[in-house]
């Protein structure tokens, strides 16, 4: 290589060496004035403070609640089938509407009871008579066995027949109470109040004791049967043990979880674990006055076990979760907020939590806004539905001026 071209490679290295040295001398002022931007001439942080809602954690008395999926049960299902068989001449009652104790609901042809009563009824009087002539001879021949006109023997004979005709009176009167018992159940009885199902027969149809006529349900009351963890069975039964009253029941829908029946109450623990699911069956009983529970219906069921006195609650969309577990903003007194770590002790109905560990009643937590926080940001702190207001023009034209001196700065 020539002396020029040596010289002119030295030239051009030393002129790429000097813009790139030009240009990291004037790096840091730009990166410094990146980095005061939104700054005022004392160094504190003038950004804009985060509008965010904060409420504060308060202390309240906090159910506690067992919850599980449950069955609806009638209190008690009867199938009604006929006692006597026959010619079914009515139906006497609607499909689907409620019947009362007593009511008949189905005439079934009486005539064949209504003669075999009738022929028990004559049989008996028959006997009757034949029991009075029987006695009356008896009677009479007492006096003649004292005179000897007559054997022992006789009289024997005598005693024996009536005896005989006055068992087969008191036969004939249990013949008349079976005949009656028959003819009784040609009319089908309600045995409780409770409401029809659909027919399983029709009028005209000669039907037996086999046939169904209808299913009647009782509602009022109604069962939940429920099942819980073998874990919770020391938990109820303390409660259960520990209340006088028996435990309370809320049934709730299974969509979106509204209560539908209120005022349940635990009737009965069973006296057995599944040893198949390791869980252990409840029956709660409601009064079910307007029908809100209906029998096979799949209901959300909450049993109440405690009552915690003084809990800290606050709402649930306040808890965010981290890598290192739940933690919520709290507000500090210069409004800026810190990343608290705390501990969820359960659900306080469906839009709150209680706290365990963490906070304390009166401490501010942020419900709405933290994805625009971070650890020291500032905050304007809103009460629930409030809206911040709208920055004045000269905010704006504070917050423009920042930027262009930010931008300015060298």
């Amino acid at each position: 290589m020539s002396r020029f071209w040596k010289i002119a490679l030295i030239v051009i290295v030393v002129i790429v060496v000097a813009v790139v040295g030009f240009r990291l001398l004037h790096k840091p002022a730009g990166s410094a004035s990146t980095q005061t931007a939104g700054k005022g001439k004392d160094g504190k942080d003038e950004t804009p403070p985060v509008p965010v809602t904060v409420v504060p954690v308060v202390k309240q008395n906090v159910p506690v609640y067992l919850t599980a999926l449950g069955t609806v049960q009638a209190l008690n299902t009867i199938t009604v089938n006929p006692q006597v068989g026959g010619l079914l001449l009515s139906l006497d009652f609607t499909e689907g509407q409620p019947v009362k104790k007593g009511q008949v609901l189905a005439q079934i042809d009486p005539r064949t009871y209504q003669a075999a009563y009738d022929q028990a009824l004559a049989k008996q009087h028959q006997d009757q008579a034949l029991l009075d002539t029987a006695k009356s001879n008896l009677s009479r021949n007492q006096d003649l066995i004292t005179k000897g006109y007559i054997s022992k023997q006789d009289l024997d004979t005598l005693r024996n027949t009536a005896t005989q005709y006055q068992a087969a009176v008191a036969a004939d009167a249990a013949n008349i109470r079976d005949s009656q018992v028959q003819l009784a159940y040609t009319k089908v009885i309600s045995p409780i109040d409770g409401l029809a199902g659909i027919r399983g027969v029709d009028p005209g149809n000669v039907i037996t004791t086999s046939t169904a006529i209808v299913t009647l349900t009782q509602l009022q009351p109604i069962n939940i049967m429920f099942t819980l963890p073998e874990q919770n069975l020391d938990m109820v039964r303390a409660a259960a043990t520990r209340d006088s009253a028996a435990l309370q029941v809320t049934a709730l829908d299974r969509t979106d979880s509204h209560p539908i029946a209120s005022g349940g109450v635990l009737k009965v623990i069973d006296n057995q674990i599944d040893t198949t699911t390791g869980t252990f069956r409840l029956k709660s009983e409601f009064p079910n006055a307007r029908n809100e529970l209906w029998p096979g219906q799949f209901v959300n069921v909450q049993l109440l076990v405690n009552t915690v006195d003084g809990g800290l609650v606050i709402p649930a969309q306040a808890v965010q979760r981290g890598p290192d577990g739940d933690y919520v903003y709290q507000v500090q007194g210069d409004s800026t907020v810190k990343m608290q770590p705390v501990v969820v002790a359960g659900e306080v109905g469906d839009s709150h939590v209680m706290i365990g560990s963490g906070l304390k009643a009166g401490d501010r937590v942020v419900t709405e806004g933290q994805f625009r926080l971070k650890p020291g940001s500032k905050v304007n702190a809103l009460k629930p539905g409030e809206v911040p207001a709208a920055p004045t023009a000269a905010e704006l034209e504070k917050a423009k001026k920042n930027t262009k001196g930010g931008g300015r700065r060298h």
